[in-house]
């Protein structure tokens, strides 16, 4: 039903690294995320007083506070689909995470409100009145909370809107928070045991729960998450394609929201290639990346000897020393400065963030072994973290 409603209201929909059809479907989902909550509203809370349950109404206001959360989602799409500008060169797209964590925040508060109105239940109860249009309703927004959970989640996956997953979570909380409203609903009149404040505190602390879960995704992008494993594996991929270029690192991503996103990288190619024919290769890689990942792309090129029988000796010596040490541990831009008396190894060692030793220990760990295996050769060596 997503892909039938996507191809009726969204032009272009298969296009979704298109921005106007990115916010196409920002739109879509926020209308469609405004109407199906207010309706919902609307229906819990006529049940509500006629029932008497406050549990019901609490659900009801939850369903009106996703209705303002689907209309900062629309916000934020709108918002960060404007163009880069003077003040914002890198473009507008963040605000779109910033939606998502305002809407978070709503969930939140909205859940401690309930939380409070709940608790007063519990201790000062008030009587129910069974209703069998309240439980058709209840039951009717449990299955139509899945559908949309769902459909916020495929549209968010599809065009990659950390609003739209967090939308998709708070209705599948939702979904959970009305199935215990309708147990406390069952379970009262069935025993005559009166727990819709009980029922009501669940609630809240579901929907208090989602708001924190949707925040922290929301957060994490703003904060500086690390890129997709199939990103950086595909950026490899594309970049290896020319028989020119013989390894990659230094692979460094800014996410500056969906569309807006910065690569720079380091390409190592053959030493003794032409220099101009080294720069078309770069040139030709950087348009390939580009055009096929949908990212703005720096890469640098990095020369590596590769027909000098010494030094590649020297290499493989101090790769085999970097194995021993941990198989977690790589090296890059190795190069020799050779005296009379002394050969100064010089590269870079990757050392995983929460390696079981110290950058410094593992400086000193090398060096030593490096000079131990052969005495006139000592290591200067930087230390590189890796960003994916």
């Amino acid at each position: 039903m997503t892909d039938l409603l996507s191809r009726l209201f969204v032009k272009n929909y298969k296009d979704t690294k298109n921005p106007d059809v990115r916010l196409a479907y920002g739109m879509f989902a926020g209308i469609v995320g405004i109407v199906c909550n207010i309706i919902l509203f609307l229906f819990k809370l006529t049940a509500g007083f006629v029932t008497s349950s406050v549990s019901i109404m609490a659900d009801a206001i939850n369903n009106l506070s996703d209705a303002g959360s689907s209309i900062v989602t629309l916000a934020g799409f709108k918002l960060a689909s404007k163009p880069a500008d003077t003040q914002h060169p890198y473009g507008h797209g963040r605000i779109e995470y910033i939606s998502g964590f305002i809407v978070s925040g709503l969930i939140v508060i909205m859940g401690f409100e309930l939380f409070r109105t709940s608790l007063v239940k519990v201790i000062h109860p008030e009587p129910l009145e069974f209703s069998v249009v309240s439980i058709v309703i209840l039951v009717g927004s449990i299955f139509v909370k899945l559908w949309m959970s769902s459909f916020n989640r495929k549209l968010g996956n599809r065009v990659d809107s950390a609003a739209m997953k967090a939308t998709s979570i708070d209705s599948l909380s939702d979904c959970i928070s009305t199935t215990v409203v309708l147990a406390g609903v069952i379970f009262t009149q069935a025993t005559g045991i009166n727990i819709d404040g009980i029922a009501g505190v669940i609630v809240a602390l579901f929907v208090m729960y989602a708001g924190f879960g949707a925040a922290k995704d929301t957060l994490q992008p703003l904060l500086g998450q690390p890129p997709e494993r199939e990103f950086v594996e595909e950026i490899e991929k594309l970049l290896l394609e020319d028989e020119h270029i013989i390894g990659m690192h230094d692979l460094v991503v800014h996410n500056y929201g969906p569309g807006r996103v910065f690569v720079s990288a380091h390409a190592e190619v053959p030493s003794n290639l032409d220099m101009m024919m080294a720069h078309d290769v770069i040139d030709m890689a950087e348009r390939r990346i580009g055009k096929k990942m949908g990212c703005f792309i720096t890469i640098h090129m990095d020369p590596v000897v590769i027909d000098d029988e010494i030094i590649n000796e020297l290499k493989q010596m101090v790769v085999d020393i970097v194995n021993e040490v941990s198989s977690e541990l790589s090296i890059h831009d190795f190069r020799t400065v050779r005296g009379p008396y002394l050969t100064n190894l010089i590269f870079d060692i990757l050392v995983p963030y929460g390696f079981k030793m110290s950058d410094e220990e593992v400086v000193h760990t090398i060096q030593k072994k490096i000079t131990d295996q052969h005495s006139n050769c000592q290591a200067v060596i930087h230390v590189d973290k890796q960003m994916y």
